[in-house]
């Protein structure tokens, strides 16, 4: 199991309110799945994207990644664990403006003590798979929109994390190029068994998933499987 929710709460002190943002969610997911997960604004959805990508931990219960018991991990080890264990992909793109492709897909690879030689040839071989090997040495501001979350894709895959989190990675494009970054990630999770959990609003975009779950206020309400 790759990745395991028991019984997971989560509760914000907000002034004088007491917001609980997750009630007791149990969720599973093995290694391969692509997994939408779906809920209006306030749903708890982004709550629980931040549990799984180590980023937050739950007030209650546990969360299991590959096995690890996150909620036990201290500050280094949680950084470590996402740097080797997660790649992020956002709707913003989140990419450094001022360095090349090549450099921002390299970035990961900083906090591992890569050579700067393997570095190059990893972000390199990442940016072909994805068809930007002619972009390697383009700033942000010189790629398309799309092009931006292939490289930030890229960056996502370069440390071989077997999970990617994709949090609303269409957002910000058009729908011809939305469904190219989804037939992308589709591929990815078909021919390289990567497992992807995606966050979104948009149903025709959670179509892409084989399995798509739905929030309402901080708890499961369904879970279905094509």
């Amino acid at each position: 199991m790759l990745i395991e929710a028991q019984a997971i709460s989560k509760v914000y002190q907000v002034g004088d309110n007491v917001v609980h943002a997750l009630n007791s969610v149990n969720l599973s997911i093995v290694k391969g799945e692509f997994v939408s997960i779906m809920g209006h604004s306030g749903s708890g959805k982004s709550t629980f994207m931040n549990m799984l990508g180590c980023l937050d931990v739950p007030t209650a219960g546990t969360y299991l990644l590959d096995g690890v018991d996150v909620g036990k991990l201290n500050n280094n080890e949680l950084a470590e664990i996402r740097n080797l264990k997660i790649g992020f992909v956002f709707q913003g793109f989140n990419l450094l403006p001022k360095i090349s492709a090549q450099e921002n897909v390299e970035l990961p690879m900083l906090y591992n003590n890569t050579s700067a030689i393997e570095r190059k040839a990893k972000a390199l071989r990442a940016l072909k798979m994805l068809g930007l090997e002619d972009r390697a040495h383009h700033n942000p501001a010189q790629l398309s929109g799309g092009q931006q979350q292939r490289v930030a894709i890229a960056r996502a895959l370069v440390n071989n994390a077997p999970l990617i989190l994709a949090d609303e990675p269409t957002g910000n494009l058009d729908s011809k190029t939305s469904v190219e970054i989804m037939e992308l990630l589709v591929k990815l999770n078909q021919e390289e068994n990567i497992t992807v959990v995606l966050v979104t609003h948009e149903p025709d975009i959670a179509k892409f998933g084989k399995r798509t779950i739905k929030f309402v206020d901080g708890s499961i309400v369904s879970d279905s499987i094509k």
